[in-house]
């Protein structure tokens, strides 16, 4: 049985998140010639482009190691819109930005925005942030509920309380806490 696009892009981010070398050379094969294509269009040079597409690569695998990266669009959309800001980026760092924009990007749809992703990934390093000041036991509880799937009647035994009923008031409680600190940061 094929595989479906959507399985062989998310078996690629596996694999590159792994570090499998078959997965990263598929996706340079892949996507490379895009890349290049957008900077050299776009006042750059072959080598110009191969330092964007590392960067891109670089961006690309931290998300897929980072275990919360969702995929909503193709790898090579996502290459493409991270290379795409990355070189415009330097252009303006470099003054040579220009109106004239070849944009080889306009044929591939773009399912996500990029800005709605990385406002994502600052409030999930707010919330870290926030679970990472938020003190004991509080921190370990919460912890043991929503990372490690430990049932109220576990908890209560671990951590000392009389029945579950205690231990999912204390969760509450943290629960609230932590609400209060990640939102007294999120103002900010």
């Amino acid at each position: 049985m094929k595989e479906t696009v959507l399985e062989q892009e998310i078996l690629l981010l596996k694999g590159l998140a792994r570090n499998d070398k078959k997965s990263t050379e598929e996706i340079y094969k892949q996507h490379y010639n895009l890349i290049q294509a957008l900077v050299v269009n776009n006042n750059g040079t072959a080598d110009d482009a191969r330092d964007i597409f590392q960067e891109a690569m670089v961006v690309l695998f931290e998300k897929a190691r980072s275990g919360t990266f969702e995929l909503n669009c193709q790898i090579k959309t996502y290459l493409y819109s991270v290379a795409k800001r990355l070189w415009l980026k330097k252009l303006q760092q470099q003054s040579r930005f220009t109106e004239e924009w070849n944009d080889a990007g306009s044929l591939v749809r773009v399912d996500d925005d990029l800005e709605a992703h990385e406002q994502k990934d600052q409030d999930y390093n707010l919330m870290h942030h926030s679970i990472q000041h938020l003190g004991e036991p509080c921190k370990s509880l919460l912890e043991a509920f929503y990372f490690k799937k430990k049932s109220m009647q576990e908890i209560a035994e671990a951590f000392g309380y009389t029945n579950s009923e205690n231990a999912k008031t204390q969760k509450y409680k943290c629960l609230m806490r932590l609400k209060k600190i990640f939102f007294s940061q999120y103002k900010k």
